[in-house]
């Protein structure tokens, strides 16, 4: 919440903007090395991507991640270029080129642990942590996504199912390599990255959309003014089998306020339809990441 209000506020200045997103997808990508050569590399996971070939490689040949993942990158980077016909950002480069350099800087660091579990679980949430603030700097760390695009645009395949045939294409190869546990916990650290990467996108804070559907919905409407203070969005419906009007009330509120909405319904109308789900990022006048009470349109 924090970050979108701050760069709300900072707006009307680009290049602000610009500095903090490179310097999201700076940090980001240290995050990333650090998890690589602390918990990741030293526990043979190969958790997909370029930085799973490198594990991979490294236990064969003991090659360089780094140099392994430069060698990967670069070319895939002029590559994507080339057969994809667009602009990729230097935002990708910079993503691209400083990864490795990171994982090159802190080569030999001391490992946290040798539990491969420990570090499947840890290494997974730290690699989404990281991933995920360079996403938030609109930034990419290159690698295999590359190759998922190129698969996507000759194949005709969905984007994600191309990543799926990659990536457990990696785990797999690591099972032969290493052995089936350890590609077992490499699931663990890429299941994990993928729920962290959500995380840092739209944080943990959940809010509930709740559609109401009762005869009473003016009395329900006021009481929710009343006693919960958030605003109402009056949608127009039509009855499937009555083809009756009917009104539905929507109402995006915490989920702390959930239950109290659901007594006050039952208070008002016990046979009132609701439904509930889930909210992630609301966004839009009169909202923040944060709801504003009141100011639903």
């Amino acid at each position: 919440m924090a970050s979108a209000i701050y760069r709300k506020i900072l707006s009307l200045n680009p290049k602000v903007i610009l500095f903090l997103e490179y310097l999201e997808i700076l940090i980001g990508a240290t995050i990333v090395g650090l998890v690589f050569n602390l918990l990741l590399l030293p526990n043979k996971i190969a958790a997909g991507g370029v930085s799973g070939i490198s594990t991979i490689l490294f236990g064969l040949f003991h090659w360089n991640p780094s140099y392994v993942q430069w060698a990967f990158n670069i070319p895939l980077f002029f590559l994507g270029i080339i057969l994809l016909g667009k602009q990729f950002s230097l935002k990708t480069l910079v993503g691209t080129t400083f990864l490795p350099f990171v994982i090159y800087m802190t080569d030999g660091i001391q490992p946290i642990t040798h539990n491969h579990l420990l570090g499947a679980l840890f290494g997974g949430i730290g690699l989404g942590i990281g991933l995920g603030i360079v996403f938030r700097g609109k930034g990419s760390t290159g690698g295999t996504a590359l190759i998922g695009q190129i698969l996507h645009k000759y194949t005709h395949l969905s984007l994600g199912f191309c990543m799926v045939i990659i990536d457990g294409s990696i785990v797999v190869l690591s099972a032969f390599v290493f052995s089936l546990e350890q590609a077992l916990y490499a699931i663990i650290s890429i299941y994990l990255s993928g729920k962290m990467i959500d995380v840092v996108q739209v944080g943990l804070s959940y809010h509930k959309m709740a559609l109401i559907i009762s005869e009473k919905e003016e009395e329900i409407r006021e009481l929710i003014f009343k006693e919960i203070d958030r605003g109402i969005t009056k949608i127009s419906g039509v009855g499937g089998y009555t083809n009756a009007s009917r009104p539905i009330l929507m109402c995006v509120l915490d989920q702390s306020e959930l239950t109290k909405l659901k007594q006050l319904v039952n208070r008002i109308d016990p046979s009132a339809f609701v439904i509930i789900s889930n909210s992630v990022e609301v966004s839009g006048e009169g909202f923040t990441q944060e709801l504003m009470k009141r100011k639903q349109p």
